[in-house]
């Protein structure tokens, strides 16, 4: 069951990601979770590494997040930018001032061959932030769109295009060649519980999915023997569960339903629990695609419907302790 001993990985990406790891973070000791976060939509602009998904991740859980967008930092200045504007530089994509020590430090060390898992580990204990957040790996595995107008990063698709180019697929550049980051399997391997968060399917989760080994741990759904003394061993075993990102059709934020409507998919939760498929043994939904859980039924997944809205830090912890709590129901 899902108590205050029990391991708990979250999945996650985007400001939906980050709002659910936060909420999580508020319902379990950090000793007993770990997220694991996206980097697909890495990528390096004006000489610097830039990790939005892992940044917007550690930003929420310290409480330095922008409250208005969800990303970036709070109480954020514009200087630098304003500058490199004003002399001719790129202005597609917004690096504020104090966002930018982030990614002035992290390039700095990356580039001394530290690794961004141990950068992240210490920028996470700079910040306050005592949960362990891992990048699903250390290797540098760019999302590329396919679009109507050509194959672009998914940055130039996602900011500089502002996600108006129709998309016709996806590819995770390197992926194959890739390693877990130290620790992304030994967490997945010791859960009992992994959430995958209410991120986009298909540039957030499948990401990380994607990284050899990941979702072997997590499909397999391991039994595993817990040794109790000399007495012998009890059998305990892993759920996963997701929660849907598509809210009546629509997102929250990002262009997850666009990219569903453009690819042939009717945007829905049910699609979302599609997509994930065999992977999963819950799924989360929304009050208002309560009429959908019974398909989803259909595929072997319990359901959870409820509010899966986070405008508040209260209702992070709200959805989270009810994740944590169907969870321990598909546990038992």
């Amino acid at each position: 069951m899902v108590n205050s001993t029990t391991k708990v990985v979250a999945l996650a990406g985007g400001v939906g990601g980050a709002k659910l790891a936060h909420g999580l973070a508020q319902c379990l000791p950090p000793v007993n979770l770990t997220v694991i976060v996206n980097i697909g939509d890495d990528f390096d602009h004006m000489g610097l590494r830039i990790c939005p998904d892992l940044d917007t991740v550690c930003y929420t859980l310290a409480g330095l997040a922008n409250p208005s967008t969800g990303w970036g930092r709070a109480d954020e200045t514009w200087n630098v930018f304003e500058g490199v504007k004003r002399l001719g530089g790129p202005a597609w994509f917004r690096l504020g001032d104090r966002d930018l020590s982030t990614h002035l430090e992290r390039t700095r060390r990356l580039r001394q061959g530290q690794s961004l898992s141990r950068i992240t580990r210490d920028f996470c204990q700079a910040w306050g932030v005592e949960l362990t957040v891992l990048p699903v790996t250390d290797d540098f595995t760019p999302t590329w769109v396919y679009t109507d107008s050509g194959e672009m990063p998914f940055q130039e698709y996602f900011v500089h295009r502002q996600c108006q180019p129709r998309v016709v697929g996806f590819r995770f550049e390197g992926v194959e060649r890739s390693h877990p980051a130290p620790g992304v399997i030994e967490a997945l391997r010791a859960a009992e519980l992994v959430v995958i968060c209410p991120s986009n399917p298909w540039v957030s989760i499948d990401p990380i999915l994607a990284v050899p080994g990941v979702r072997d741990v997590i499909t397999s759904h391991p039994l595993s023997l817990d040794p109790i003394g000399e007495e012998g061993n009890v059998v305990r075993k892993q759920v996963v569960l997701a929660v849907s990102p598509i809210i009546g059709g629509k997102t929250v934020k990002g262009p997850a339903a666009k990219m569903y409507t453009e690819l042939g998919i009717q945007p829905s939760a049910l699609a979302v629990a599609r997509h994930y498929g065999s992977v999963l043994n819950g799924f989360v939904l929304d009050n208002v695609d309560a009429v959908q859980a019974e398909a989803v039924q259909a595929f072997g997944i319990r359901t959870l419907a409820t509010n899966t809205l986070m405008p508040t830090s209260n209702e992070r912890h709200r959805l989270a302790q009810e994740a944590l709590d169907f969870g321990r129901s598909l546990l038992a």
